[in-house]
């Protein structure tokens, strides 16, 4: 992925807000971003991206398989939901509740990733079975136990401005598959990239380190 402006990468993020039904998808909605060898930015070398929103304004997604150090229990913290007692006290569910990098994008903000048995007011559809909530509500509902029954937390996104993601794909920088939501929940990290290249029945060996040249 080329540097964007911060900028434009919130645009593309702002094209997210707007969608409001199913029937908004673009063509890649819903779809796995897989990056080549080649990948010169080491912020998606050997990304794997779920992209959630891509119209004429750009495309905004998140990195599905990269971890960072924050726990559940360090973000109720610093949101002041709960005390350091009850952070002793934190159920099972909550205390291993994943919390991943998104992207470079506004790595300060939370966005949850979620099967559909959980929905509000502010979330957002991304696919049939999948959508995204980025209010303190289902941050409440996860730390009481009612939150869905699948979800991963991501802090930042990726974001691509007009046209930006198409040129990216022309130039091969990027394969792109229908995704799963079984790859997109699993929070075993490691061989993440290698599965979702299984998903298009390709081994990592056979791709060339030179954009362009699969």
């Amino acid at each position: 992925m080329k540097p964007i402006a911060v900028e434009a990468a919130k645009e593309a993020g702002m094209a997210l807000s707007s969608k409001t039904s199913l029937r908004e998808r673009g063509f890649l909605d819903g779809n796995l971003l897989i990056a080549m060898p080649g990948m010169a930015d080491g912020n998606f070398a050997r990304a794997v991206v779920y992209i959630c929103a891509h119209s004429d304004a750009g495309a905004m997604g998140f990195i599905i398989n990269r971890a960072q150090s924050v726990t559940f229990a360090d973000l109720l913290l610093h949101l002041e939901l709960i005390d350091r007692n009850d952070a002793i006290m934190l159920p099972d569910h909550a205390r291993h509740f994943p919390i991943q990098c998104g992207g470079p994008v506004e790595q300060n903000r939370g966005f949850v990733l979620h099967s559909d048995d959980y929905l509000s007011d502010s979330s957002i559809p991304v696919s049939d079975d999948i959508s995204l909530t980025a209010t303190l509500d289902i941050v409440r509902a996860i730390s009481d136990g009612r939150g869905p029954r699948h979800a991963t937390m991501l802090l930042g996104y990726a974001g691509w401005g007009p046209g930006q993601l198409e040129e990216e794909i022309a130039q091969n920088g990027w394969l792109h598959c229908a995704a799963t939501e079984s790859l997109i929940f699993d929070r075993s990290l490691d061989n993440k990239y290698d599965r979702a290249l299984a998903l298009m029945g390709i081994n990592p060996a056979m791709l060339s380190m030179d954009a362009g040249h699969a």
